[in-house]
């Protein structure tokens, strides 16, 4: 029987990281873990329960009200995320949650609560799990780290593709914006900002086809599952 490792994919926002990780484990017959929907179900409750991201001791206190898990759903063919036992996987991906998810997940106390949970997910090992500080934080021993990166206008367009889909007021400017914005503050956030692990290895998807990508990454994998 194969040896399980764990994966890690980092990087910036909208460079393919959850599509990339969705196929990689289902390849390799992995569990997938979306830690950025994590983070996105916390703002969800956050913005529905009206939290002062200021005060320390409203976020603690909704941290203790909060359950997240992951569930598979056949129709789909993915995991989705349930928040106290509510699916809010398509909820999380509005707008309003984009532009609020980085502040929330730059929180000290945020961070602690949902790297607990990661931990937990991965002491089988067999999982990807995609985010900003997985490989440097949540699994810095993860026998395989890969930090995905993509030219600027390419991750605006293929972000205004996924969005104009359920929103066709959006605007490619708003996008850009919002894009910008998650960058400085994941990169320039106090507790675990966005870094490449120094073994980390990167990919630049800007001019390859998710096919190519996918067979880039199974080698890599196989390579370190094989222990080479």
């Amino acid at each position: 029987m194969a040896k399980k490792i764990i994966i890690t994919i980092d990087g910036w926002s909208s460079c393919g990281k959850s599509t990339l990780a969705k196929q990689l484990a289902k390849e390799l017959g992995y569990v997938y873990v979306d830690s950025g929907a994590m983070y996105r179900a916390i703002t969800l409750y956050f913005l529905r329960n009206n939290v002062d991201l200021a005060e320390k001791k409203e976020v603690k206190a909704a941290l203790k009200n909060i359950a997240l898990e992951f569930v598979f759903n056949p129709n789909s063919n993915n995991s989705e995320i349930l928040l106290n036992d509510e699916n809010v996987e398509y909820l999380i991906r509005d707008m309003l949650v984009a532009e609020k998810v980085s502040d929330v997940a730059a929180i000290r106390e945020v961070r602690e609560f949902a790297v607990a949970q990661q931990q937990k997910l991965g002491l089988k090992k067999g999982i990807v799990m995609d985010g900003r500080d997985i490989g440097t934080t949540v699994f810095p021993k993860a026998e395989l780290k890969i930090f995905m990166t993509a030219d600027n206008a390419v991750r605006v367009q293929r972000r205004f593709k996924e969005l104009y889909e359920k929103n066709p007021n959006i605007t490619i400017e708003e996008v850009k914006n919002n894009l910008e914005m998650r960058d400085y503050i994941d990169s320039h956030r106090e507790v675990s900002p966005l870094r490449k692990a120094e073994d980390a290895i990167e990919l630049d998807n800007s001019n390859i086809t998710p096919k190519e990508q996918l067979q880039k990454v199974l080698f890599w994998a196989n390579g370190k599952i094989a222990g080479k």
